[in-house]
């Protein structure tokens, strides 16, 4: 499979926290457990040309997995709408913790994507609230993260197609926090964790949710429909 972890690598070059738990950046890290599974893997990243996400890089990727927190608004609007055309096309979305407030998430959800949240060294406790699902792969009936920023309902988007995981806070809080959606051809998967100033990228969990969730992303060369005018099939 061919994937593109995108990353706007902005936390790591201004954040020495950041840049010690991830020396590659978070997308390298994402990169580096993808590959060892055996997938082809590429990454982007804000400041490259057209963000890393050209023409041909996106025709040749199967699943693009999104990571960005800070600088939503610097990623160009072309940009965003050749992503979502490709996605609509049947390329897989995953989309990552601060993700949410992506303006491809947003465009893709039609919603604010808005949401409660604090930094406060919480544990995060995921529950498999569907655990046939071939994302719930591996996991148990729930795992923790030892600190994570909190996430907190309401959470404003819509209704999921599936919803997979729950987390709950030890502040009190609960979040939903691995929801699919499928949009044209694609389909998407929303996945909470992942705070830059903590190691939860390196979790065997969080990693092993995101191994899952590229292979259930990807088109699995589902038909292409016609649409416009049309001539009966009936003569």
């Amino acid at each position: 499979m061919n994937i593109t972890v995108w990353n706007e690598n902005r936390h790591e070059k201004t954040n020495e926290t950041v840049a010690s738990i991830y020396p590659k950046g978070i997308h390298g890290a994402i990169e580096g457990f993808l590959t060892e599974s055996g997938h082809e893997v590429k990454t982007g990243t804000l400041d490259e040309p057209e963000h890393g996400l050209t023409e041909e890089v996106l025709d040749n990727t199967d699943v693009l997995v999104w990571w960005g927190h800070k600088a939503h608004d610097e990623v160009q609007d072309d940009i965003v709408e050749r992503v979502k055309q490709r996605v609509l096309e049947g390329m897989g979305l995953i989309v990552l913790h601060s993700g949410h407030f992506s303006k491809i998430f947003k465009s893709l959800m039609g919603t604010g994507c808005d949401l409660k949240w604090r930094e406060s060294d919480d544990t995060e406790r995921v529950w498999n609230v569907d655990p046939s699902h071939p994302i719930a792969k591996g996991i148990g009936e729930y795992f923790e993260i030892e600190k994570e920023e909190m996430y907190g309902e309401h959470f404003d988007i819509p209704a999921p197609d599936e919803l997979v995981f729950v987390s709950w806070f030890t502040g009190g809080e609960v979040f939903r926090s691995g929801a699919t959606f499928k949009r044209g051809r694609g389909k998407i998967f929303y996945f909470r964790p992942g705070h830059e100033t903590y190691p939860t990228y390196h979790q065997a969990e969080v990693q092993q949710v995101i191994k899952n969730a590229v292979e259930w992303a990807k088109n699995q060369d589902t038909p292409k429909h016609t649409y416009g005018n049309y001539q009966p099939i009936e003569k």
